[in-house]
């Protein structure tokens, strides 16, 4: 799943006009009976806070920042683009022709996008095995985990020491 997870990329959506939030149900559901889970990751409307004065009172509302889209975090295959693009209320992906254009690292930051991260059943004190990288088939205790970063501190016994090492949450799994 990890694997999957690194792959998938935002893509923008465009949805007519009041449809986004019809939309991002949509392809939820779709995705959640076709079993796509692991290929569309994430479906975002996103929105903004506002204060509305009205009469002398103050309201605080909330308004989509991008009407007549929505982002999509997705792994890109015919089948997936075929789903989203076939969504009722989609009029297409952002991008030339048919070809979506996944979002940059910069865009998706200065959207205010905040993603979702995978979640990992390993907690503090866990026995691990390494799986990949250097520390490969070493066996090591979790001494701290960084959620936002997807990186863990693990302590791994070489040459009969006990040495700090820092991991990505897809090169341990659990003992």
């Amino acid at each position: 799943m990890t694997d999957m997870w690194d792959k998938a990329k935002w893509y923008v959506v465009h949805t007519y006009s009041g449809h986004e939030n019809k939309v991002k149900a949509n392809i939820e559901k779709l995705v959640e009976n076709r079993s796509m889970q692991d290929i569309v990751h994430e479906i975002l409307v996103p929105t903004e806070e506002y204060v509305e004065v009205k009469d002398g009172k103050k309201k605080v509302k909330e308004r989509k920042k991008f009407p007549s889209y929505v982002i999509v975090k997705m792994v890109m295959t015919d089948e997936s683009w075929y789903l989203v693009r076939n969504t009722r209320g989609v009029t297409g992906f952002v991008g030339p022709g048919s070809k979506p254009i996944p979002l940059t690292p910069e865009e998706i930051k200065n959207m205010g996008v905040k993603e979702a991260l995978p979640e990992i059943d390993i907690k503090v004190d866990d026995s691990i095995k390494v799986i990949s990288g250097p520390f490969e088939n070493f066996m090591g205790t979790v001494k701290e985990i960084s959620a936002e970063k997807r990186k863990l501190k693990v302590f791994i016994s070489m040459f009969g020491r006990e040495t700090l090492v820092e991991l990505d949450f897809d090169q341990v799994q659990s003992l």
